[in-house]
């Protein structure tokens, strides 16, 4: 005669127990992700609404940015035309409608759409990040777990002092004095722009150009002009991505500490695995979920210090038009640049958590 034990009835889950809750994890990362995408509109409702009447402060945009080269006639005939004579309230809807509809605006100074413009120069931006990403990626992921596993020693506090010094020090500055080190009193790199004059007149003619250098260099099969577009991506690329940085090494280096005191590190030290493993595998895993999880709020950073960054090099992007758009008080234009902005950060937001959902289940509850 067979004995049950009953300890065992009560602990072992039944298979129609297990598909519930397989089913129901299922239900959670579904649920998250739905929830995720929903708070990509109430997001950029907010951003897009702040930024309407924020420029609605200083005026009209027309009188801010031609009012004084137009007689009062012309100026109430401009005013007219483009609706701004009306109520705010007026204005402000009719904006809302417009951007559900893909229409930004138009600039004030040279009457071009804000979607044509977003399309000529986003692809700047976007492979200035990408540059600057790397760039934080690279230095601080392995710098924090050299902090963290020389923890109090002198190189950790080394580290976290240059990490503090990155993340405090203005990018202009940062930008200026690199390009005073390495390219004036050094001259190994270029002071500025995206390549060469004779580089870009090479990109700008071949088909269908992409807008991103790099991806137009390698179209081209030719190594020099490849090697002139990463070297002009140097200095921008540091100045940016050292402010990021900072913080991925502070962030790692507090989380693997964490880590390395942790009950699995020390059984896995007490079964002899060598600490490089420990640190490369055991320690890092875990302390990698939060560099995941801010890296959406440290894009939108990058686009927000991509502003300085394009002007102090000339790189030609959103940031350098946004910039010139505010000296020329072309509101209508920074207005659709950072409403679209907005967009770009709250969709990528929800594509970080979504990846940060998938590696780490916690997150999704």
């Amino acid at each position: 005669m067979t004995l049950t034990n009953p300890e065992a009835i009560e602990t072992e889950p039944t298979k129609p127990q297990a598909q519930r809750r397989a089913k129901g994890q299922g239900g959670g990362l579904g649920r998250y992700i739905l929830i995720r995408f929903l708070l990509i509109f109430p997001t950029v409702f907010i951003l897009v609404t702040l930024v309407f009447f924020l420029m609605r402060v200083v005026g009209n945009p027309i009188t801010a940015s031609v009012g004084g080269r137009l007689t009062p006639t012309q100026l109430q005939e401009r005013l007219h035309a483009a609706g701004y004579d009306r109520p705010v309230i007026v204005q402000y809807i009719e904006y809302l409608g417009q951007i559900v509809r893909g229409d930004f605006g138009s600039s004030v100074t040279d009457n071009r759409p804000v979607t044509e413009i977003i399309l000529q120069y986003g692809g700047a931006t976007a492979e200035l990040v990408f540059y600057a990403l790397i760039v934080a990626l690279v230095l601080g992921i392995p710098l924090g777990m050299l902090a963290a596993y020389l923890r109090d020693k002198w190189p950790d506090v080394l580290l976290r002092a240059l990490a503090i010094l990155t993340y405090a020090t203005p990018v202009f500055f940062g930008g200026l004095l690199l390009k005073l080190v390495f390219s004036v009193w050094l001259g190994w790199l270029p002071l500025g722009d995206r390549a060469s004059t004779r580089v870009q007149l090479i990109l700008d003619r071949i088909d269908n150009p992409t807008g991103v250098f790099l991806i137009d260099a390698i179209r081209t099969g030719n190594g020099q002009i490849i090697g002139d577009v990463l070297l002009h991506a140097v200095l921008p690329a540091l100045t940016l991505g050292l402010l990021t940085a900072g913080i991925f090494l502070r962030l790692v280096r507090a989380n693997m500490i964490g880590s390395l005191g942790s009950e699995y590190v020390d059984a896995a030290r007490s079964r002899g695995v060598r600490e490089s493993r420990l640190v490369r595998t055991h320690a890092f895993r875990p302390a990698l979920v939060p560099i995941i999880t801010v890296m959406g709020l440290q894009i939108a950073m990058l686009l927000g210090g991509s502003v300085l960054t394009e002007t102090t090099f000339g790189w030609r992007g959103l940031g350098f038009e946004l910039n010139q758009y505010l000296s020329a008080r072309d509101f209508v234009a920074v207005q659709g640049i950072v409403a679209m902005l907005a967009v770009i950060v709250a969709v990528t937001n929800f594509a970080v958590d979504v990846v940060a959902a998938l590696i780490d289940p916690r997150v999704r509850f």
